[in-house]
């Protein structure tokens, strides 16, 4: 990925830099009495990817809990968690993973042999003595609806829930019987749970303790694919920002981990958003806080405020989120929040399409170019639009999974478009020279699946390409993983090629990106990765 070297034989690693790039005895040269020499066999050797958009730790928080996966009927689920109730005091609770196979859940409740979920009954017959609550997927795993959690009797109890209660939103269904009683089984017309955070919030959620805990395993998972860094577009909650401090206290911080904070305007009233960000938030400015590891800079913005957000924002935990339900304001608020942080350096993210506009009104006032504002999750985009993301600085992260694998289809139609050229145009982003990262948004944590579909712009739903003239080279799109990424957290300089001087990270693959066939480019794994010369993943 170095433009004026684009292919190497061999480096040499020394301090947690590139010391050497090019033929194999240059590197050699640099050889001493501790020097490991690795013979690689003609393995692809790529720079560290970048994850623009995340979300991380959900891959950790999936092992916290008790896994129902394989179970193809009530009588296997009955059985698990019979087990979890030997295992148990009685009294205790019992929260699972959800019904169904990860990542996608897929098929349910289809799958099971019954063709329904589990009531409560049956929960209370597998651990009568404790309270069971089988939570719901996060729904944009699967990207399909409703969401479906469970609940025993003694759950329900515990959580005061019976004939009389409401559903805490015209977005939930309370599941009853023939007599009005509650089943256990709640439905979910919203892609973000709302039932564990309201109707189950009895049910013992997410610790920081837990958080911190589990995101080694997070970080493990994400380097198995050959990601080095990740930016976390999206912010993070107070609770997700103090356990990435503990892991990075500890020493145990192996991503380079760039976060964004998300304020919680609930919690901070109606304080004005010019005085808070002049009080506190300049420290957020530039890079931010932190070190080559882990840093800390800028700040998630949203427009609007719904009734259902909050009521999940009233949880004293985020659940699956890791970000604040609240971070919303009204768009007079959400401007004068902006303008202060252009005029104080700091840099904003933005995932709705809502934002591009305010962010054009706030450059008119406060001018945003070198600020590297970041614009997420893009849909849709006419060439005006891309014009003016050019015009602003803003870098890109992409949904790719999302808006061209699951519903590229779809978008057309539901947009009123001329033309699916129109949806994520990478190629009309890649003319104007806007820098774009590539992102998994955690479903699936690999960036080869996004990487291909930069590629080869293939929808399974669709079993065609969607806008095929947008797709991207193989080297644009591994660009937009590697050089890209290290532009998106402001260190171009330091990492995102092999370069004498820059941090040693890189991934050993499994197949040459630029040799396989189109069809197995998503299914590339990385037999080792490092960073900063260290390996933190091999095979």
């Amino acid at each position: 990925m170095e433009p004026a070297q684009p292919q190497a034989e061999a480096v040499a690693i020394a301090g947690g830099r590139f010391l050497a790039v090019g033929e194999a005895g240059a590197a050699l040269r640099h050889r001493g009495p501790r020097t490991r020499v690795l013979d690689l066999g003609g393995a692809a050797v790529l720079p560290g990817l970048t994850d623009g958009h995340a979300h991380m730790d959900r891959e950790g928080l999936r092992g916290l809990l008790p896994s129902l996966a394989g179970c193809r009927s009530i009588a296997e689920i009955q059985a698990r968690i019979s087990d979890l109730a030997r295992q148990a005091r009685p009294g205790d609770w019992i929260v699972t993973m959800p019904v169904g196979d990860p990542p996608f859940y897929l098929g349910l409740p289809g799958r099971l042999a019954e063709g329904r979920w589990p009531t409560r009954q049956e929960l209370d017959a597998a651990a009568p003595d404790n309270p069971v609550y089988i939570k719901p997927i996060w729904g944009y795993w699967r990207h399909t609806l409703p969401l479906v959690s469970i609940a025993s009797s003694r759950a329900l109890a515990l959580a005061g829930i019976g004939r009389a209660t409401p559903p805490p939103s015209p977005d939930v269904e309370i599941q009853r019987d023939a007599a009005g009683d509650p089943t256990g089984v709640f439905l979910e017309n919203s892609f973000m749970p709302l039932v564990e955070l309201t109707l189950l919030r009895a049910a013992p959620g997410f610790t920081t303790a837990q958080r911190a805990a589990s995101l080694p395993a997070a970080m493990a998972a994400y380097h198995a694919h050959g990601t080095t860094a990740i930016f976390e577009g999206h912010g993070v909650a107070g609770e997700l920002l103090d356990a990435y401090r503990q892991v990075h206290a500890s020493g145990r911080m192996t991503m380079r981990t760039h976060l964004v904070a998300s304020p919680s305007w609930r919690a901070l009233g109606e304080v004005d958003p010019a005085a808070l960000v002049e009080a506190w938030g300049r420290g957020l400015a530039g890079r931010g806080l932190g070190d080559d590891v882990f840093r800390v800079s800028g700040i998630a913005a949203e427009v609007g405020v719904t009734r259902e957000n909050r009521l999940r924002a009233s949880a004293e935990t985020t659940g699956w989120a890791g970000f604040h339900y609240d971070a919303g304001l009204e768009r007079e608020r959400a401007r004068a929040l902006l303008v202060a942080c252009a005029r104080a350096g700091i840099r904003v993210t933005g995932i709705w399409p809502n934002m591009l506009e305010l962010f054009a009104e706030v450059d008119r006032i406060a001018p945003i170019r070198d600020l590297r504002w970041v614009f997420g999750h893009i849909t849709a985009l006419s060439r005006d639009q891309v014009g003016q993301i050019r015009d602003l600085g803003l870098g890109v992260t992409t949904h790719t999974n999302r808006y061209i694998r699951k519903e590229g289809h779809l978008l057309a139609e539901r947009l009123g478009l001329d033309t699916e050229e129109a949806i994520v145009p990478l190629r009309w982003l890649a003319e104007a020279g806007v820098p774009v990262c590539l992102a998994t948004d955690n479903v699936p944590i690999s960036l080869f699946p996004p990487i291909a579909q930069a590629v080869t712009r293939w929808s399974p739903a669709a079993g065609r390409a969607i806008g095929p003239g947008q797709a991207l080279s193989r080297a644009e799109a591994l660009g937009c993983v590697t050089r890209n990424g290290a532009w998106l957290t402001m260190e171009e300089d330091q990492r995102g090629r092999i370069a004498p001087g820059l941090f040693a990270d890189l991934a050993v693959l499994d197949a040459d990106p630029f040799a396989v066939a189109e069809a197995a480019l998503e299914g590339i794994r990385a037999r080792a990765t490092m960073v900063g010369g260290a390996f933190v993943h091999a095979v």
